[in-house]
């Protein structure tokens, strides 16, 4: 494809190839590298860039930073490749081949958040739930200890197990008990609630619900729960919501699962029942309940009962109801989590691959490395706290969380400073000067003017050599030396009123006429000879006006130059709450257990010493949070 795509390049010298999607940079940095490498690789070899490593050294960096361990139950260091620097420099190439368009760009007619935000629906883990996890943390330790054959244990294996037990445990064993607060149970409380209060009085109210996991082995039917009971069938999240949902009073054939649409056709099909109504509850993944699912027409409500692997898959998830076509003015978005489970692990991933992307894919300038956040992260950490468990680990996240925005607050209001201190150097007071001294070239020229009516009070215009007392003549002869003139420059025709005539001709077919004496006064130019020697008269009588212009606006610069001197005195209010809670976070980093204090992961930059990893701790709980300068 690379090799395609270079070819189509060359022989369209550079213009050859158009990349059209709403997800250039979905998961990892290395994509803009890939996307580069696609569309400008002779822009990277001018710049000595050949291959991925010289790439990562120029604009990547590897951070160090506290995270979630995998079984939920503690923090640890782990290094990873999920920093960008020299950003500036990376996104003008980039935006050489990039026309980047956000949704706060594009402002485009689609339904807002219901009450402003996600909903966020926590479920408390029952006992079987907390025994399995303890079990996780038991079988990581050894794993991480060294002493189990991967064949046998590994995190992958961990991992999977954890997604499935967050989600619920009789995925991954069938007699587990059923919690009455497991997450499922309240997907299906608030699905039924939505379905009942929005089809109420002839309305029309449609969902989605997504999940990844638990996809239907087999199709529904009425006898489902019994066939799983006597062990004919594998649980299953799809199956086990639409039996609880028609046992609550909603039609069996109101509800349906994508993935019984095995064909174009039949898919489509589906998707015209959903937006006449006809069904009004989809279940489905977000492979084959994403892009290219248009069902939004009546959509009140999408519900997220797993978490992706991918921010983007979100946003493919929320897309199919936050989209243009949706009759609704507002559509409620739920997010479901199990406290104390791996749901934790799975919304820290999605924050830390977001963080990245949402400082490259913006509207807003970049900064010189990617170290704040926007809001679409923050709602992800907002999650990843309430999905905790242990009070230290989520008062620490929730302190992570309201320190970011402050610093997102805080590099706000200095570069509002740095603008404002800007304004109050340069810009004002030069804008000040240019005006003043354009004024001081219109007041020599109103006297210029003046003392031209007085020497010669009837028309006359001089083109060429010749001297016109007709404005049909003049016209004419000034048209005629102005269709001789070329394109793109500034050419003298003659003299008017003691002032030196010319037209600037540009490229679009748009000319004008220009006074010049101690400054150039423009008007457009006429195609017919009489308007355009009125116009010049115009031009002449109007300078009155035009120095009047300036003086009002270098008193406008004036006052802005004042505001803007008030604006630089003020402080940041948020300052003292900014180091209270960033001095209670560096606390709490220190109270809780960092994995008993080993920090084995592997350095990307190479191996290091036990005495380095102490070192190197040391630094981490002295330079703060994760995303402090330094870190």
């Amino acid at each position: 494809m690379q090799l395609k795509c270079q070819y189509l390049t060359e022989i369209n010298e550079g213009r050859g190839i158009v990349f059209a999607t709403g997800t250039p940079v979905s998961n990892t940095m290395c994509e803009l590298y890939v996307m580069q490498l696609y569309l400008q690789k002779e822009a990277l070899e001018r710049m000595g860039i050949h291959y991925f490593d010289s790439w990562a050294a120029n604009f990547g960096e590897v951070t160090t930073a506290l995270e979630l361990t995998v079984e939920g139950s503690g923090f640890r260091f782990k290094s990873r490749f999920n920093k960008f620097t020299n950003l500036p420099e990376l996104m003008t190439t980039f935006r050489e081949v990039a026309d980047v368009q956000t949704a706060d760009m594009l402002k485009l007619p689609v339904p807002g958040l219901r009450t402003g935000n996600y909903i966020i629906v926590d479920s408390e883990p029952d006992w079987y739930i907390k025994q399995v996890m303890e079990s996780f943390v038991e079988r990581a330790e050894r794993i991480r200890g060294g002493g189990v054959d991967p064949s046998v244990d590994n995190f992958l294996k961990i991992t999977n197990e954890a997604r499935l037990l967050g989600t619920d445990a009789r995925l991954l064993e069938p007699d587990a008990p059923n919690n009455p607060e497991s997450k499922l149970n309240k997907v299906v409380e608030n699905v039924a609630a939505e379905y009942f209060q929005s089809n109420a009085d002839g309305k029309i109210g449609c969902q989605l619900v997504f999940s990844d996991i638990g996809t239907p082995k087999a199709a529904w039917s009425e006898d489902w729960e019994e066939l799983f009971k006597r062990g004919e069938r594998t649980f299953d999240v799809y199956n086990y919501i639409k039996t609880e949902l028609v046992r609550k009073g909603i039609p069996a054939e109101e509800i349906v699962f994508v993935h019984d649409a095995k064909t174009d056709a039949q898919r489509e099909t589906l998707f015209k029942e959903m937006r006449t109504g006809k069904k009004k509850i989809m279940i489905g993944s977000t492979d084959q309940c994403g892009t290219g699912v248009n069902v939004q027409r009546h959509l009140v409500a999408m519900h997220h009962i797993d978490c992706p692997w991918k921010p983007s898959c979100i946003e493919q998830r929320e897309g199919r109801g936050i989209r243009q076509g949706n009759e609704n003015d507002e559509i409620a978005v739920y997010r479901y989590v199990t406290k104390g489970t791996f749901d934790a692990y799975s919304w820290s991933l999605v924050e830390n691959k977001q963080r990245f992307i949402s400082q490259v894919m913006t509207s807003k300038a970049v900064s010189r490395t990617c170290e704040d956040i926007d809001e679409a992260t923050l709602s992800y950490a907002e999650i990843k706290a309430v999905a905790t468990g242990n009070p230290l680990i989520k008062e620490k996240m929730q302190l992570e969380n309201d320190v970011q925005k402050l610093k997102l607050l805080k590099s706000t209001y200095d570069s509002q400073r740095y603008s404002l201190e800007d304004n109050i150097v340069v810009r004002f007071p030069k804008l000040i000067k240019a005006a003043e001294e354009k004024a001081e070239c219109v007041r020599e020229d109103i006297k210029t003017a003046e003392a031209g009516l007085l020497a010669e009070p009837d028309f006359a215009v001089k083109v060429g050599g010749a001297t016109y007392r007709e404005r049909v003549d003049g016209g004419t002869a000034m048209l005629e030396a102005v269709s001789r003139c070329k394109n793109g420059e500034t050419t003298h025709l003659g003299e008017f009123k003691g002032f030196e005539l010319l037209v600037e001709k540009n490229f679009i077919g748009t000319h004008y006429l220009v006074l010049r004496g101690k400054t150039d006064h423009k008007t457009e130019l006429s195609t017919s000879p009489v308007g355009s020697m009125v116009k010049l008269e115009n031009l002449l009588g109007g300078m009155a006006e035009e120095l009047d212009f300036l003086t009002k606006k270098r008193e406008q610069y004036q006052r802005d130059l004042e505001q803007s001197k008030a604006e630089y005195e003020k402080p940041f209010l948020q300052e003292n709450e900014l180091s209270e809670k960033t001095a209670r976070l560096n606390e709490l980093n220190v109270q809780l257990d960092l994995e008993n204090g080993r920090t084995e992961d592997i350095d990307l930059a190479g191996e290091k010493t036990e005495e380095q990893n102490r070192v190197a701790e040391e630094n981490l709980y002295q330079a703060g949070p994760p995303g402090k300068e330094g870190r």
